[in-house]
């Protein structure tokens, strides 16, 4: 058996095979200090002639305590890459994972708007993936939330966000670092038990770990796996949805009552899309394809129902006294 490519080489058969990042794309890549990104940045400046991108660095200041002089790195290391650096200040941010996340991406798309950037990369490694989905099982996700961490995503119009490194294991990362000597930012937030993603790092995906030692891989797969599936079925229910939609808040039960369960759920998502329902509400609601007119279901969100009229489902609204 040869010699495993290195980094550059597979990032670089990763693009080819993917299209990820066209050639002379302008490029902003988000940079936290971390190893990730700090690879990721390096790796893309490594191939950088090669695929005539305009790169530049992109980094988001929490203004959190244990954050002091991470900006003032990640603006050091651009320089040392001859790349441009811009940086985005929150103000008041809470110290939560759900704020922090919200926030970085707002202010990513602010950065890539203002300067007229395609893509936006992130360094999401492949150890990223398999704790997302090991974090959307525990919170009861189907196959759209464990296949949530997908290679590419629209961000904002115009924008692309890109994660180019979902087939590189944090701990290739990490070796990457040191050979090259890059100055990592050890954050301490990671450690912290109060975020759910670093119990679920520190405590189940270390514990997996002991099972197999290529746990990570056949994790990550499983996601690319149900991926594939869950956009396949999305198709076909979204096709179905626009074949039974009668008018806004009317669907043919008839026609979605023959269909498979797995496709049934789905439309009925979509038909109640503005609602964000419930798995439960979801069931609830695919009863109602076998019950009695005037059948109705509980209040959704705003008090209106979904009510059975002869072959249809209706949204009523809740009336105003």
């Amino acid at each position: 058996m040869g010699a495993k490519p290195s980094l550059s080489a597979q990032l670089q058969a990763h693009l080819e095979r993917q299209q990820l990042l066209p050639q002379g794309s302008k490029v902003l890549v988000a940079v936290s200090g971390g190893q990730d990104s700090l690879c990721l940045g390096q790796l893309l400046l490594d191939l950088q002639t090669r695929w005539q991108w305009q790169l530049a660095i992109g980094h988001c200041d929490h203004g959190w305590s244990a954050d002091q002089g991470i900006a003032d790195r990640v603006r050091t290391m651009a320089q040392t890459w001859q790349l441009p650096f811009y940086c985005w200040n929150a103000q008041n941010l809470p110290e939560t994972e759900a704020a922090a996340r919200h926030w970085r991406y707002q202010a990513l798309i602010a950065m890539a708007q203002t300067r007229g950037y395609q893509y936006v990369v992130t360094g999401h490694t492949q150890s990223d993936l398999a704790e997302t989905l090991l974090y959307n099982l525990i919170r009861g996700a189907g196959s759209e939330g464990l296949s949530s961490l997908r290679s590419f995503r629209p961000l904002a119009p115009g924008i692309q966000l890109v994660r180019p490194m979902l087939h590189i294991d944090r701990q290739s990362t990490g070796l990457f670092c040191q050979q090259q000597q890059l100055p990592v930012w050890l954050d301490t937030y990671n450690d912290q038990p109060r975020y759910a993603r670093n119990r679920v790092r520190q405590n189940i995906a270390e514990l997996t770990a002991q099972f197999h030692p290529r746990i990570t891989l056949h994790f990550a797969q499983t996601a690319q796996i149900l991926a594939a599936e869950s956009d396949y079925l999305q198709e076909l229910a979204a096709a179905q949805y626009r074949s039974a939609l009668i008018a806004p808040g009317q669907l043919d039960r008839q026609a979605i009552n023959v269909l498979p369960l797995a496709l049934q759920r789905r439309v009925i998502k979509l038909f109640l899309q503005n609602y964000d329902p419930s798995f439960g509400l979801i069931e609830e609601i695919v009863g109602l394809l076998k019950s009695p007119h005037h059948s109705r279901s509980s209040s959704l969100r705003g008090g209106s129902t979904v009510a059975v009229v002869h072959d249809q489902l209706h949204i009523q609204t809740q009336k105003r006294v």
